[in-house]
């Protein structure tokens, strides 16, 4: 995970699995201690991401005071259609791209 320079986020690349999860969880608790109201997660590069990483994302999301958002820009489709299915109409959380 790298802070993104031009926006407050992080671009992941790769895969989001059990492996990596400790920097993914890691990532996300940075991103709910910010100020900032909306944090940017880039993740063109990302090839997969299981079920618990998409949960993750989606516990920190909804833990996020309201008003805070969370963009993921040019997720993996699986991640889109795993949050659509559980966690419908999770308003801190929008998708661009994909």
């Amino acid at each position: 995970m790298l802070p993104l320079k031009d926006r407050p986020g992080w671009r992941a690349s790769g895969e989001i699995s059990l492996l990596t999860r400790p920097a993914w969880e890691q990532t996300l608790d940075h991103l709910a201690r910010s100020d900032e109201e909306t944090c940017h997660l880039e993740l063109s590069a990302v090839t997969f991401v299981d079920v618990a990483g998409v949960s993750a994302l989606a516990m920190t999301a909804q833990g996020l005071p309201q008003g805070r958002r969370i963009v993921l820009e040019e997720p993996p489709a699986t991640l889109r259609r795993v949050l659509d299915m559980f966690w419908p109409g999770l308003l801190s959380v929008e998708v661009m791209g994909r």
